[in-house]
């Protein structure tokens, strides 16, 4: 079904925003404009769904251990979030994480992004694939898929890798310690992919996904006003890998940089890649070009 902004912002009934401002700010990606109004609207009530699948979810897995006489063990629910590059996933599911950790009955939510399974740019060097860094064969899709199977086999304790933007590369000496978490969500550009012949997919794994869409104009123009402000700012940081797009580039050249890299990988992999995929989400996030959600598409099934 598809509701229009007015009638999904009705959905959130009484749920209550303990959110502030300043809080708010430190969530947002860099340019995205995501305002409380947009919180109140869109993702209150989108926390109010989740909240009920993880109910249900419980009483249908407590049911079935019950069935298997098996102990009391309870595993995550996990939730997908996919989309373009710059398109607002990554605000979208760290707002998620922070909605979702007020409610009594999950507060413990865990955040993963998939950039943490790509491969090291040694590796991507070495196979070609520096120039198809983000298409799907450039992750190590079966260590995400282990990884996302442990947990919802109930694993305690899982360490990952952790991929720096500033490094533009996987870090040697880090990684990201998961702890069985009430709440997995795993966001990244490829997570709703199908899986090849005769192996399992990350999505086979998730209990809900959810699609951040918007026209593919719109995206262009946002990953360009990104580009700029990360030039201003994290770009100028020595320990950047662009950082000479700040230093020896001038912005007219930095920027025909970044519409070359739009056009020859980034819109390549959304139309090739990840806007296929959107028809597997549970629920689509239609955005207008201010960012803001316009629509929302939800599978009843």
């Amino acid at each position: 079904m598809e509701l229009d902004r007015t009638a999904w912002a009705a959905l959130r009934s009484s749920t209550p925003l303990a959110l502030t401002e300043s809080e708010l700010e430190v969530l947002r990606g860099t340019t995205d404009p995501t305002s409380m109004e947009e919180v109140e609207d869109i993702y209150l009530p989108l926390s109010r769904l989740l909240n009920l699948y993880v109910k249900a979810t419980r009483q249908r897995h407590a049911a079935v251990r019950d069935f298997l006489g098996e102990g009391d063990q309870p595993v995550p629910f996990i939730i997908g979030v996919a989309g373009s590059v710059a398109v607002g996933k990554s605000t979208t599911a760290r707002l998620l994480r922070t909605l979702l950790a007020q409610w009594p009955d999950h507060p413990h939510v865990e955040l993963v992004s998939t950039d943490n399974f790509l491969y090291p740019n040694a590796v991507l060097q070495e196979r070609g694939l520096m120039n198809r860094k983000g298409f799907p064969e450039s992750f190590d899709r079966r260590s995400l898929v282990r990884f996302v199977s442990a947990m919802k086999a109930g694993a305690s304790r899982m360490d990952i890798p952790v991929y720096s933007h500033l490094a533009y590369d996987i870090l040697d000496d880090s990684v990201q310690t998961v702890h069985r978490p009430d709440i997995l969500i795993v966001e990244g550009i490829n997570v709703l992919q199908p899986p090849q012949a005769g192996r399992l997919a990350v999505a086979d794994f998730f209990d809900f996904s959810i699609y951040v869409d918007a026209k593919v104009e719109h995206i262009r123009s946002w990953y360009l006003e990104r580009f700029l402000e990360l030039r201003r700012t994290a770009f100028s940081d020595p320990r950047s890998y662009f950082h000479s797009m700040a230093t020896t580039l001038d912005e007219s050249r930095a920027l025909e940089f970044a519409r070359n890299t739009w056009r020859s990988i980034n819109e390549v992999n959304l139309v090739e890649n990840i806007r296929p995929t959107r028809g597997r989400a549970t629920l689509v996030l239609y955005k207008g070009e201010d960012h803001g959600v316009r629509r929302v598409r939800l599978r009843k099934t």
